[in-house]
């Protein structure tokens, strides 16, 4: 798949259900959609220019099939991410005022993708793929995403089918994993793909497992 849609479809699902995207919503309860979505924009073009920019700085240094390889673990790692899900503190819950929209939307937008899963996608794409498509292609995917969700929350006044959303995504992002580590590890020993599995099965544990519960 050309390095650009492959980013933008990846970026898209991986932004489903994030926390980027619930700070997405919060802020378009409060401010214009098109201010709202500006903003995003610009703060993903941002951060994903230094996203795509280690990615392919990294991808450069390292042998494909084991850049492929980490790769696959790393989509199955966002998979089970996707399922878990994200929320949102009571401080992103609310709106600030005294700040320009968009320049709010801007800072709230940059620092919240710092170390997401979006963001970490992005770099695991451009160590496979050239660095340009996949920082435009991951820009776009993302703020579509955002901004679907904004406008139908808007037009429907409800929650969309999250969990199946969710499994849906989360499916999507296993399959290419696991293509994505045949083909870089197919010459792999056994026991490589043994670690391989159970730091997949760890993560899978880390993710998915329920909280313990509190006293309310």
């Amino acid at each position: 798949m050309d390095a650009f849609w492959l980013s933008l479809v990846m970026i898209f699902l991986a932004e489903l259900g994030d926390k980027t995207q619930l700070v997405a919503l919060t802020l378009a309860t409060c401010y214009n959609t098109s201010v709202v979505l500006w903003g995003i924009f610009w703060a993903t073009l941002a951060i994903h220019v230094f996203s795509a920019g280690i990615g392919w700085f990294i991808g450069d240094k390292l042998p494909t099939e084991w850049i492929k390889f980490v790769a696959g673990i790393a989509f199955i790692a966002f998979g089970f991410w996707t399922l878990r899900g994200d929320s949102l503190d009571e401080d992103e819950k609310s709106c600030k005022t005294g700040i320009n929209p968009f320049w709010l939307v801007f800072s709230t937008f940059f620092m919240a993708e710092l170390g997401d899963k979006t963001m970490l996608s992005t770099i695991t794409l451009a160590s496979t793929n050239p660095f340009f498509p996949v920082w435009i292609g991951s820009t776009i995917g993302m703020v579509l995403s955002d901004g679907l969700a904004i406008i139908a929350g808007k037009m429907l006044g409800a929650r969309l089918p999250e969990n199946i959303i969710k499994i849906g995504a989360a499916v999507i992002f296993f399959l290419f994993g696991i293509f994505s580590m045949y083909e870089g590890g197919s010459g792999f020993a056994l026991a490589i793909w043994g670690v391989a599995g159970a730091f997949i099965a760890l993560t899978g544990y880390i993710f998915l497992r329920k909280p313990a519960n509190t006293a309310s």
